[in-house]
């Protein structure tokens, strides 16, 4: 059985597993991510990687991690919450293991771990991945294949402006979908109602020890889920924003299936009901021809480790 292993990189942690070609995760390491230190994160996925070899041989070793990845698969151009700026990354592993090594933007391995063996697994050619956490990432499949870009940098669909002149956005842009539709954007709204209509968020605000400022995106969950208005509205806008940037995707792309993954997605039916109606309501004339289904991500914490893993085996 061919086994290889996948490594997700992230702000705060390392994971890494060994995967075998069904998708199962055999074993698993962690270590935590001196995000600041660049030579220290590289100990750690290090570490990670020494340990997993330690149990099974490999033939190959994927990396996911947030940041614009170059079209060779083998340069972190820029990572927005690493202190990589040009890192070979790819080079400095491969040195160290004697197996061929991908690098892959973190997005970009979890969509490929839905489309083989999660939400999209039934897709033959095509699908879409909005991660919805803090900010908005992104990965597209078509004919079967990850579409990176003439530089790697494709699939940035949380930098698509959807409305001109709007909320700044990290990119530096105005009006990008990541400030409307993005975690960050559903405490936004929560916060705002709790302030301006306190008697709508009794629960929030009990969560939140009756301060706006102290709402997160878990209590925003919480209390929806116990029928809170301002946290029940707080999804419809998430979710009307979502919802309705998928219309002009599927204008563009036509794939079979799109997925809702990212920490948001925790909060199910809250956020997935609002982007359906609005996906369905803003179709229009498209609306009498087939059109994708939106379905939530059901690889959960691991789709980095298996979509890196799988891509390695493939590469």
């Amino acid at each position: 059985m061919s086994l290889t292993i996948g490594v997700d990189i992230g702000g705060t942690k390392v994971l890494g597993g060994i995967v075998g070609p069904d998708g199962q995760v055999l074993a698993q390491a962690r270590r935590p991510t001196p995000a600041h230190d660049p030579a220290g994160t590289l100990i750690m996925i290090s570490d990670v990687i020494s340990e997993l070899t330690s149990i099974h041989e490999v033939d190959a070793i994927g990396v996911g991690a947030a940041g614009w990845i170059d079209a060779q698969r083998s340069k972190i151009m820029f990572a927005p919450n690493l202190a990589w700026r040009d890192e070979p990354l790819r080079d400095r592993i491969a040195s160290r293991f004697d197996v061929p090594v991908v690098v892959e933007n973190d997005a970009n391995v979890a969509a490929w771990a839905e489309f083989r063996f999660g939400a999209a697994r039934a897709a033959s050619d095509s699908m879409v991945l909005y991660t919805v956490g803090t900010g908005i990432g992104s990965g597209i499949v078509l004919g079967g294949e990850l579409i990176r870009g003439a530089h790697g940098v494709a699939a940035e669909l949380g930098h698509v402006r959807v409305v001109p002149d709007g909320e700044l956005c990290g990119c530096k842009r105005r009006g990008c979908l990541e400030q409307y539709a993005s975690g960050s954007a559903l405490v936004r709204y929560a916060r705002a109602t709790a302030k301006e209509n306190p008697d709508k968020a009794e629960r929030l605000l009990t969560l939140a020890g009756g301060m706006p400022e102290a709402i997160t995106g878990p209590m925003v969950t919480a209390a929806g889920k116990d029928g809170d208005p301002a946290a029940i509205a707080a999804f419809e806008q998430v979710g009307y924003w979502l919802g309705n940037s998928m219309v002009d995707l599927v204008q563009v792309l036509d794939p079979q299936v799109i997925v809702i993954g990212g920490g948001v997605i925790d909060a199910g039916e809250l956020l997935m009901a609002p982007v359906r109606a609005s996906f369905r309501d803003s179709l229009e004339a498209r609306g009498v021809l087939p059109v994708a289904e939106v379905k939530a991500a059901e690889m959960s914490n691991l789709a980095g480790v298996v979509g890196a893993a799988d891509l390695a085996r493939r590469h």
